[in-house]
């Protein structure tokens, strides 16, 4: 994109001609005509106009160079200047045309001297517009862009409506006014929905989601701006989050699939353990399903004693007995966005089987929320089966690909070949197939989500859940799940 600078002229025997500079500004240089039979035998008032021009801008040199001007002599000053201009305007009529002139008079400090040759045009009743093409003839006309135009033929590529500002703006070889082309090209804030300011280099400068590509201020960063708990897209101006009860915010979109309490959620419950069972991996026990806040998970998860490396915890595994308060009614949305009437109860959780419960944060939507049970149902699964206790990176390993093949089944319907394979792979001595989706139809932004959601495992960056994942996905697409759970069971490891 190039700004320009650009000003109306009359046909006479001065040019005005546009040259460009590294930092994409334009200058004015004045050049005698190539044709001095046609050029400058304009009307006495041109050479006046021309006088004038010149006139003001000797005056506003000698203000550039500190040189005072009293308002109350500006006009015997003019008057003098005038009579120069008019002794330089007789000495170029008499000057032969230079070529290849080094411009020295226009680059600032940080823009080096150009080359650049200047623009002879032809005599008057040759020039023709480059916009209606039709001859310039006499009058008012613009040089810009390498071409000359009559005023009212130069417009804006966006508007269509005529250029009459001094500068304007240029992208792929058009022409816009500067306000249209911000309008169409300059960016916005997803969140303040502001055009995204420059830094202090001059530079537009923004933030974006490596996934959704929300762009915004970096300013959004430290200002409190809030994040939705399970997007974690921030909320734009024109939007409001809900407020769950524990302080998180939920986008209106996440808000739709949303499992709420401890009932809502055992549809999902019972999902998931035909997902296992289509692997040949069924739980026969039967493990209670809580939904909890994230206080009863917090204090649940010290009182379990074990060693949870993600920043917050989602879902939880138990073995030991306690009671919990789990939440009994969905809540409803009050004032302000802000849930209220949630009812909670106590929850006795007995010992019967190395597993004594698994609880879930209430408020995900119901990706998330299965995502998080198939994870935490493998860890079920490995104490029930007799696993010896396994290190972090290969528990937490195995488990992230059981929430990321659950995930990949509700997507694509049970037709990813992965999971096709690898479900064939386990299920060897049972007639079950790759397990499918039994939900609705999905709208495109739930789509999006579980691929979100996907990502968010892939890319990990911790060492015992990310490279854990990573090393468990490779072992399972390699061998298959089967063969890799019984090398874990065996050595405590991922096969090679």
């Amino acid at each position: 994109m190039t700004f320009v600078s650009v000003k109306k002229y009359r046909s006479s025997g001065l040019k005005v001609v546009a040259r460009s500079f590294p930092l994409q500004t334009y200058s004015v240089r004045i050049q005698k005509g190539t044709s001095g039979s046609r050029l400058g035998k304009e009307h006495d008032s041109d050479h006046e106009d021309i006088d004038r021009a010149i006139a003001l801008s000797l005056s506003e040199e000698d203000q550039r160079k500190g040189k005072a001007v009293d308002e109350v002599d500006i006009d015997h000053r003019l008057h003098e200047d005038e009579q120069l201009a008019r002794a330089l305007q007789e000495s170029l009529n008499d000057e032969p045309p230079r070529q290849n002139v080094p411009v020295k008079d226009v680059h600032s400090e940080s823009t080096p001297a150009t080359f650049m040759p200047p623009y002879i045009f032809p005599s008057t009743g040759l020039r023709v517009c480059a916009g209606c093409k039709t001859p310039i003839g006499q009058g008012r006309f613009l040089s810009c862009m390498d071409s000359v135009w009559h005023p009212q033929c130069f417009r804006c590529f966006a508007c269509d409506r005529p250029i009459s500002e001094y500068e304007f703006a240029v992208h792929e070889g058009n022409p816009y006014h500067r306000s249209c082309y911000k309008e169409l090209f300059h960016p916005k804030c997803d969140v303040c929905k502001n055009f995204i300011p420059t830094n202090k280099d001059g530079h537009i400068e923004y933030r974006a989601h490596p996934f959704w590509m929300q762009k915004y201020c970096p300013a959004h960063e430290t200002d409190r701006t809030p994040r939705c708990c399970s997007c974690e897209r921030m909320e734009p101006k024109d939007s409001k989050y809900i407020t769950l009860d524990d302080g998180r915010k939920l986008c209106l979109e996440c808000l739709n699939t949303s499992i709420m309490d401890t009932d809502e959620c055992q549809p999902l419950y019972i999902d998931i353990q035909e997902f296992y069972e289509g692997l040949n991996m069924k739980v026969e026990q039967q493990i209670p399903l809580l939904l909890v806040e994230r206080q009863a998970l917090n204090e649940a998860m010290e009182a379990e004693k074990t060693g949870h490396h993600l920043a917050e915890t989602r879902g939880l595994c138990l073995s030991e007995e306690q009671i919990v308060r789990t939440i009994l009614r969905r809540p409803v949305i009050g004032p302000g966005n802000k849930i209220v009437d949630m009812i909670t109860g106590p929850y006795k959780l007995v010992r019967r089987c190395e597993v004594t419960a698994i609880l879930i944060l209430y408020g995900l939507p119901r990706l998330l929320t299965g995502s998080i049970l198939a994870h935490e149902m493998m860890h079920a699964y490995l104490r029930l089966k007799g696993y010896q206790t396994l290190d972090p990176k290969v528990e937490e390993g195995i488990c992230q690909v059981l929430a990321h093949m659950w995930l990949e089944s509700e997507i694509t319907s049970g037709s990813s070949s992965i999971i096709a394979s690898i479900a064939a792979s386990s299920s060897s001595s049972s007639s079950s197939s790759a397990p499918s989706s039994k939900k609705g139809v999905q709208t495109d932004f739930e789509k999006k989500l579980g691929e979100f959601f996907k990502h968010q495992i892939e890319t990990d960056p911790s060492d015992v859940y990310g490279d854990g994942f990573r090393d468990g996905i490779k072992a399972v697409e390699r061998y298959g799940l089967r063969k890799t759970l019984d090398h874990m069971k065996l050595t405590g490891v991922f096969p090679c």
